[in-house]
């Protein structure tokens, strides 16, 4: 492989002003270039990586990483950074007035540390009260996925998972709680394979106690 200091780099330039708290840090170029200039410059410097490890790039079974690595992050483990993606919230009348607690449990996590870009897994466990409408359960699993789907920390995801539910059912009673390993402390530093990190987010009528540990009942 030929001189790689020629690679374009990236620019800095200023964040997006003005977004919640909780938002992903993302610049305000950030969706400027399309899916697939990024994945050509995203080979191109995940090539350059490769080859200061000492990787030999002409052997048959890397030769292709780079570009595998590219539309792995743009296509799927980091398409959740695009608002294109956001799912669309089916939701529908409520005729039977179920006005209980709708949990769902155990919806799966994977999302990546922004510390150091390794897996974060685990299980979110989410729960609503119905202002009036009820949200197509599978449209639950797709927000937390697209929350995920992006460089993370757990307390971030947590609210933005919470938040997003709020947003699209129009209602203040939500409840997230995520469980999940992260890969930046059992695969490297003190190699805890054994801890978990639970984060929690209470809004509405969650902060009630009582409502509270109703839920807490529902996913232990």
């Amino acid at each position: 492989m030929n001189n790689n200091h020629n690679i374009q780099m990236i620019t800095e330039t200023e964040p997006a002003k003005d977004a919640p708290y909780y938002d992903t840090p993302i610049r305000v170029d950030a969706f400027e270039l399309d899916d697939d200039a990024k994945i050509e410059l995203i080979q191109k410097h995940f090539a350059a990586i490769m080859h200061t490890l000492g990787l030999d790039l002409s052997d048959d079974s890397l030769k292709d990483t780079p570009k595998r690595v590219a539309k792995m992050y743009v296509k799927e483990i980091f398409r959740g950074l695009n608002p294109e993606n956001k799912p669309v919230a089916t939701l529908f009348k409520n005729p039977f007035s179920y006005n209980q607690m709708l949990v769902e449990r155990n919806i799966a996590v994977y999302s990546n540390c922004e510390h150091h870009f390794v897996p974060i897994v685990g299980k979110a466990h989410v729960a609503y009260f119905s202002n009036g409408q009820v949200i197509g359960l599978s449209k639950l699993n797709r927000i937390v996925q697209y929350c995920s789907q992006r460089p993370q920390i757990q307390e971030r995801l947590t609210k933005q998972i919470a938040n997003m539910i709020k947003e699209s059912l129009g209602t203040e009673d939500v409840a997230v709680i995520v469980d999940a390993h992260h890969h930046c402390v059992s695969s490297r530093g003190v190699r805890d394979t054994d801890s978990s990190t639970l984060t929690a987010e209470y809004c509405g009528r969650f902060l009630d106690l009582d409502v509270k540990n109703d839920f807490l009942r529902h996913i232990g």
